[in-house]
């Protein structure tokens, strides 16, 4: 009886050192994400209030609503200040022109600066749309290197098993981390486009916490959190008020450490990685390793147009330009519009400025396309698909030909499989393949012939 309790006593305390094994890890990357400045699990109102005014738009949802009415996104929300003056601005001119004496313009002069503005506003918003599009293009590029990166990594690679068991494991766990540095690329260049210079991030810190950086060094574990922005500096930002903006570059200028370059440094791992497999005749492909380098000089290609289109925005002499003549050709309005408006004169100026400050608006909102402004690229949202992809790519070994060729499963032809074809002569399967082209070549035939055809096979009269 007492020996029956031992081994039961044994097996469960066995039983809790694998749970405790299994477990560890997720303490582990828990205990990491508590060392991150991260909002807690139940954010408060500010921050809930934060997210909806300026989190980007999530391209996966679907609403409703009519366009017209739609308003986050909308540049509606910047216009209320601007609009308040012109409505006071145009009511002013038009109770002068009233009641005390006719202020009135030649319309001549709508005319002349009507092309101007068109032709100010027209360039503004053409270049901040092709920075916008530059940034767009950029990360598609990103997302293609970085499948084609992982998948000729994931495949190419050999995994020495066979020569030794615990090469192979080594093998796989280095395979494992070079598409983690993947993943850590894309959210790195995410952080610094957002000029969030630091390693201390929950979506960053598990991935690159054991690389020595710049940036990881320069983090001070004792730096105190960023304060939460109070409800009137959010609405100010929401509002477009350029006294509410806070320096997008404020943790750049604050470090007195050299923050260095989290992307290219993480290529350099990446590099290092490739240099290894070579080394050690795992990838001694020459086709694949050339691939492998186009795609690691396509990644590096991304981080410099990226930097390119955020540190060389438009020239501020034009931006200054534009506005000044943008606000000119408003504060005229009223002058023109009265002699032929009177009274309509006041909502008149209002939807001419709404439609010109609006347009110039949105080129301003666009210029820079990293951030977190409702209408920025949803980056967050890029990067986890990055990441979902490189877990499908490392969920399965590197798939054999016989494994998905030679199957019964593989209908190659007429729904008949590999084993029904194998039995056919070359003369036969080339036959069979040139006329399916007079069935594919008439889809509304299609279906009678592929049974047709599909009987013929299986009794062998063809």
């Amino acid at each position: 009886m007492s020996e029956s309790t031992t081994i039961h006593t044994q097996q469960s305390e066995t039983q809790l050192d694998q749970n405790a094994e299994v477990k560890a890890p997720h303490v582990e990357i828990s205990s990491q994400s508590e060392s991150t400045h991260q909002p807690s699990a139940k954010p408060s109102q500010q921050h809930l209030f934060e997210e909806f005014m300026t989190k980007p738009l999530d391209i996966e949802k679907h609403s409703k609503w009519p366009w017209f009415l739609r308003m986050r996104g909308s540049i509606t929300p910047q216009m209320i200040v601007p609009l308040l003056f012109v409505a006071c601005w145009s009511t002013i001119i038009t109770c002068i022109s009233q009641f005390v004496y006719p202020l009135v313009v030649s319309s001549l002069l709508l005319t002349v600066l009507g092309f101007v503005v068109g032709l100010g506003i027209s360039f503004r918003t053409s270049s901040a749309y092709d920075r916008y599009t530059d940034g767009r293009k950029y990360w598609a590029q990103l997302v293609q290197a970085s499948r084609d990166l992982a998948r000729h990594i994931w495949i190419h690679a050999k995994e020495r098993h066979e020569e030794d068991a615990e090469k192979g494991k080594a093998d796989l766990l280095a395979k494992l981390t070079a598409l983690n540095l993947i993943t850590a690329f894309a959210i790195a260049l995410k952080h610094k486009l957002r000029f969030e210079p630091y390693t201390n991030y929950e979506d960053l810190e598990p991935l690159v916490s054991h690389l020595s950086t710049f940036a990881g060094e320069a983090y001070d574990p004792k730096t105190p959190p960023p304060k939460e922005p109070s409800i009137q500096k959010i609405v100010g930002e929401y509002l477009g008020l350029t006294m509410a903006e806070s320096n997008p570059r404020k943790l750049l200028k604050r470090s007195n450490k050299n923050l260095g370059n989290l992307p290219l440094e993480i290529l350099t791992y990446l590099s290092a990685y490739i240099e290894s497999i070579i080394a050690n005749e795992t990838f001694n492909n020459g086709v694949h390793q050339g691939m492998v380098m186009a795609n690691l000089a396509s990644l590096n290609e991304c981080l410099t147009g990226t930097e390119r289109i955020l540190n060389n925005p438009l020239p501020i002499a034009y931006s200054i330009a534009i506005s000044q003549i943008t606000w000119v050709y408003v504060i005229a309005l009223p002058f023109q519009l009265w002699d032929s408006l009177r009274w309509v004169t006041i909502p008149g100026t209002i939807i001419g400025a709404y439609i010109i400050l609006g347009i110039a608006a949105i080129g301003r909102e666009i210029e820079d396309p990293f951030g977190h402004d409702v209408n920025d690229l949803p980056l967050d949202q890029y990067c986890r698909q990055i990441q979902a992809e490189m877990d499908v790519i490392a969920s399965k070994a590197a798939p054999k030909p016989e494994h998905f060729i030679t199957t019964a499963q593989n209908r190659l032809l007429y729904s008949l499989n590999y084993q029904a074809w194998s039995t056919k002569s070359v003369e036969n399967i080339r036959a069979s393949l040139k006329a399916k082209t007079n069935i594919t070549s008439k889809p509304q035939q299609r279906p009678a012939e592929y049974t047709k055809l599909t009987k013929a096979f299986m009794n062998h009269s063809v």
